[in-house]
């Protein structure tokens, strides 16, 4: 798994539907729900005529850890849900889940730490899954 400051990236040999299927059924393992999906490819397509491969996002939410971040600071839903994108790059299929750290460190309010620490490990096993 490689990680940046904003995020996480799992790279598979699966194919780009084998791999959202598998990582959707890893994120229900761990207690996340898709609240949103955005199919990136069709909608530059069809707003500005742009051909890309195809790129997905899902808007990712376990809703015991987005109830308590909400009750610690209740304008935390700027940054929910969990946005985990699936995307073809380079003959392999790309799944990468948000960093959700971010959370406490944009608004610097430390009480969010262990939700967002309990949602990183529960992301972070959702994408181990799909290691190869």
């Amino acid at each position: 798994m490689e990680a940046h400051s904003y995020g996480m990236t799992i790279t598979t040999d699966l194919g780009m539907e084998a791999a959202e299927t598998a990582i959707r059924s890893a994120l229900a393992d761990q207690g996340f729900g898709i609240l949103t999906e955005i199919d990136v490819a069709a909608t530059l397509k069809t707003k500005i005529d742009v051909d890309r491969s195809p790129y997905r996002i899902l808007g990712a939410c376990n809703p015991v850890l987005a109830n308590q971040a909400l009750e610690i600071e209740e304008g935390i839903g700027l940054l929910l849900p969990c946005n985990v994108a699936v995307y073809e790059s380079n003959g392999r299929t790309v799944v990468a889940a948000m960093e959700p750290e971010l959370m406490s460190g944009v608004t610097e309010n430390s009480a969010l730490a262990d939700v967002a620490a309990e949602a990183k490990r529960r992301l972070v096993a959702a994408l181990s899954t799909l290691e190869s």
